[in-house]
């Protein structure tokens, strides 16, 4: 670093005043004969000057306070031009402030000292940059290699000799290292107001904390759509101020978090993707059992599994949710959304070989509740992964057969909650199961070509909301009048008679036996 101190040293050059404040780093060289240059300076700078129009005390006296008050590194004076030596007020005042300052000979021209000063600078900057660089090729193969934000927060932190917090834009941790100690929690609390205060402007901001004040640095990681920042790097060092290369290094960390970032963001899509077609294949029997074990193996599911359903608002939306809830049970789980009856469920296959379904299903159905609000559940049992499809049927009947239950339902339904359903889960059968279906519920599809879904989607509506003519026709966007023609078209079609408890329960049962084998 380029000091007065080192650059008088190289000059042979000696100071007259200021040496406690000869260390300051000089960040330019400036030449003015001006008597006030200072509107023209921003601090840091060296000024160089044979002090023309400074011929009187009070000037000279000035010209030094100005300097000082502009936070100067130091001021050169050159000698045998308009004064033969240095002004005794001009040192006495630089004395006074511990102004750093020096006597320029005739036989050292200024060029000489700009000369030595800027190569000095330009070789700083240039080792700044390949620093950085070096520091930016160590984080860039983090990133290849997965290693995460904690070996990206330690490779900082040690870059800078310092601490660097990682939040999200909400404040909270995501990572964190310290070089050689960790900040109190009482700075880490600030820093996390202030994040959370700046999130709508999403600029880099000094944190106030009193322990913090002229060592840190809080910078944005942008959103990619724009909006908020998804995230904050915060570089605090153990002593001393912020300068070239830690700004520098501040800089690439914050695009190296973007990068990783983005890769959780892809791995996490291509995983849910992953998730949907595993557990699409694996619900709707479409996988034989070998294909079956080895598509769930990566994901951790390696014996029993079992099938967790939540009913839930948004399901896509609460996947994440469920996912994190489950991950901090040490539950290994696939997790996506399924359609089923023109309903979509939150839907989980769960290694079940040493996880109790109804107990894992219950935290997870907490931290959703948390999360996302109202929200039911249900659990299967523990069965061989061959078995999910009749495993999710047997979730899915506990979660319907629980539906009405005037606030009897248990916490989490199961397999002892699915009264007549039992007897349609324990027909194997498929074949069977069609084969039924098709007599009571044939006529009305192939009677009505045309609107034969509807009449279904109808019936269906009508036998839920036990025979209530307004609610079954909100259900279906209809109206009642609507409706009672619809059912009656239904009983013409099968000879039923929907007023019979009998003809009713034969439709249910139907109803019922066709999403299992749909």
């Amino acid at each position: 670093m380029l000091t007065v101190g080192s650059l008088l040293d190289e000059l042979d050059l000696e100071l007259a005043t200021g040496a406690e404040g000869a260390d300051a780093p000089v960040r330019w060289v400036h030449i003015s004969e001006l008597q006030d240059p200072t509107p023209w300076l921003s601090g840091g700078e060296l000024m160089l000057t044979t002090g023309i129009p400074l011929d009187t005390e009070k000037k000279q006296r000035a010209f030094v306070a100005d300097l000082a008050e502009r936070n100067l590194a130091g001021l050169g004076f050159g000698t045998g031009f308009s004064h033969a030596r240095l002004p005794k007020a001009l040192v006495h005042e630089a004395g006074k402030r511990d102004f750093p300052l020096f006597e320029v000979p005739y036989s050292v021209p200024f060029i000489a000292i700009t000369e030595k000063a800027f190569t000095r600078l330009v070789n700083e900057q240039y080792e700044v940059l390949q620093r950085g660089l070096a520091i930016q090729r160590r984080l860039e193969r983090l990133v290849l290699e997965e290693r995460g934000l904690e070996e990206i927060a330690a490779t900082v932190a040690s870059a800078v000799g310092g601490t660097v917090a990682i939040l999200d834009g909400r404040g909270e941790r995501l990572a964190g290292r310290g070089f050689r100690r960790q900040l109190s929690a009482e700075a880490i609390g600030g820093i996390r107001r202030e994040v959370v205060g700046h999130a709508g402007d999403g600029h880099p901001f000094v944190p106030s904390h009193p322990s913090l004040a002229g060592r840190a640095l809080a910078h944005p990681v942008v959103s990619p759509g724009g909006g908020p920042p998804q995230a904050w790097v915060v570089i605090v060092r153990d002593s001393g101020g912020l300068g070239d290369f830690e700004r520098l290094i501040l800089q690439q960390a914050v695009a190296i978090v973007a990068l990783e970032l983005m890769r959780r963001r892809v791995a996490r899509e291509t995983e849910r993707r992953l998730a949907g077609d595993v557990l699409a294949g694996a619900l709707g029997g479409l996988m034989d059992p070998v294909e079956l074990r080895r598509r769930l193996e990566p994901f951790g599911i390696a014996g029993d599994a079992a099938v967790l359903v939540f009913d839930i608002e948004h399901p896509a939306a609460a996947a994440p949710a469920l996912e994190g809830a489950l991950a901090a049970a040490g539950c290994p789980a696939v997790v996506a959304p399924h359609e089923v009856g023109g309903r979509e469920l939150l839907c989980a296959v769960v290694d079940a070989t040493e996880n109790d379904p109804v107990a894992v299903a219950a935290a997870a159905r907490k931290a959703l509740l948390a999360e996302r609000g109202p929200v039911r559940a249900a659990a299967s049992r523990a069965a061989p992964p061959e078995s999910l499809r009749h495993s999710f049927h047997e979730a899915r009947c506990a979660l319907e057969a629980t539906a009405f239950a005037n606030g009897s339902a248990p916490e989490v339904a199961s397999w002892r909650d699915l009264g007549a359903f039992t007897l349609l889960l324990s027909i194997q059968d498929d074949d069977a199961l069609g084969l039924y279906c098709d007599s009571v519920l044939g006529p009305i599809e192939e009677g009505d070509e045309e609107y034969g879904g509807e009449l279904l989607r109808s019936l269906e509506a009508f036998i839920e909301q036990n025979g209530q003519w307004e609610r079954a026709a909100r259900e279906v966007y209809c109206h009642r009048h609507t409706l009672r023609y619809r059912m009656r078209k239904v009983e013409e079609l099968t000879g039923r008679d929907l007023s019979r408890a009998h003809d009713r329960i034969e439709f249910w049962l139907a109803l019922r036996a066709r999403e299992l084998v749909s």
